[in-house]
């Protein structure tokens, strides 16, 4: 794939409602759906164009995608398409055992869950709305049933750290596919201080990294794209061994992959962001083609230019496999381009300057 011209996976947020209200919410959900969303028949070419750009994953997101009747519409159009298509559905009333098999009938790929503590209070009051543990889990359950691939998405916080381990049972036990675990970027209501240190990054990482030698499924970070720098020292420490066990697996195929390299948001207004986490808009979709903006607007081309990173992730021999999360270096300085903050690794250009 030339993630230049086309994009590995494109999510786009179909509505910013939610019955929830999670500390962490980037979207900053609200009950109600906006009057401007784009409209069914918007939603249709923007899945053709998609397509046309060749054969990327494509999420359904929110907000909580259930939010929109014309939900299953959608789905159902982006599998004619031949897309190869997610939703990630939030655990409110709306998710029944009724809708994860309208999912599988539909030719859904795989359903993702959030699971953000092992137990419903830690859970629940993270995403503020009690029973939502109960449903994710009647939810995952279902889907093991009926065949329908999962995953379970896990945001790390100083509020879960201890629990991550945990989680991860809970993730075999249903069978999940894919652990998805993503790392704070403080954008809508996500604060500083729900946040860990980059040490205890370092640390989340060697946990990731001692359980996909032993878990029956694959193991990939969101916005923490140091964690492929933090694999490949393991694996060269380890003489280059070569396994076939989830880490590694992924790491290859998503090699590079960052915040507009490989990855576009489209938000349930239509504008076009390198990343959910990155609020920073290059067109919308009502105006503007996705794919020239994708392949030729300045910022895309900017993001995906590694020569352009400033700091130690510039000077960084990693900085093709990582180049940090832009999304965070935009959160915590104002500047996309600048080093990730929570990484500790010193360059070796740089480390003898230290």
């Amino acid at each position: 794939m030339d993630s230049d011209q086309s994009p590995f996976l494109v999510i786009w947020e179909v509505t910013e409602a939610c019955d929830l209200a999670c500390v962490h919410c980037r979207a900053c959900a609200v009950p109600a759906r906006h009057p401007m969303e784009l409209t069914t028949c918007e939603g249709f070419a923007l899945l053709a164009e998609i397509r046309s750009m060749g054969n990327p994953l494509m999420v359904f997101t929110g907000g909580d995608p259930l939010k929109r009747p014309d939900l299953f519409q959608l789905l159902a159009e982006s599998v004619g398409l031949g897309l190869r298509t997610t939703v990630t559905p939030s655990a409110t009333p709306l998710l029944t055992q009724e809708t994860v098999r309208r999912f599988q009938q539909l030719g859904v790929s795989r359903m993702a869950i959030s699971l953000d503590g092992p137990d419903a209070v830690s859970h629940d009051s993270f995403r503020q709305v009690a029973g939502s543990f109960d449903r994710s889990l009647s939810a995952l359950q279902e889907a093991q049933r009926i065949g329908l691939e999962t995953q379970v998405n896990t945001t790390v916080t100083r509020y879960n750290l201890a629990s991550l381990p945990r989680i991860a049972e809970i993730a075999a036990t249903m069978q999940a596919r894919l652990w998805s675990v993503f790392f704070l970027v403080t954008t809508g209501r996500a604060q500083c201080a729900d946040d860990v240190s980059a040490e205890d990054y370092e640390r989340v990482f060697e946990l990731l990294y001692q359980l996909s030698e032993k878990v029956p499924f694959d193991i990939k970070t969101t916005e923490a794209q140091h964690y492929r720098r933090f694999v490949a020292q393991k694996r060269k420490a380890e003489g280059g061994i070569q396994r076939s066990w989830g880490t590694s697996a992924v790491m290859l195929r998503q090699a590079g992959i960052n915040d507009g390299k490989g990855f576009v948001f489209v938000s349930h207004l239509g504008e076009i962001f390198p990343s959910g986490f990155l609020p920073i808009s290059a067109g919308n979709v009502r105006q503007d083609s996705l794919a020239e903006v994708y392949r030729k607007s300045p910022l895309f081309l900017q993001l995906r230019d590694s020569n352009r990173l400033e700091g130690k992730c510039g000077a960084c021999e990693f900085r093709n496999l990582c180049g940090g999360s832009r999304s965070r270096a935009y959160a915590l300085t104002g500047n996309f381009l600048a080093e990730e903050p929570r990484c500790i690794y010193q360059p070796r250009k740089t480390a003898a300057f230290v």
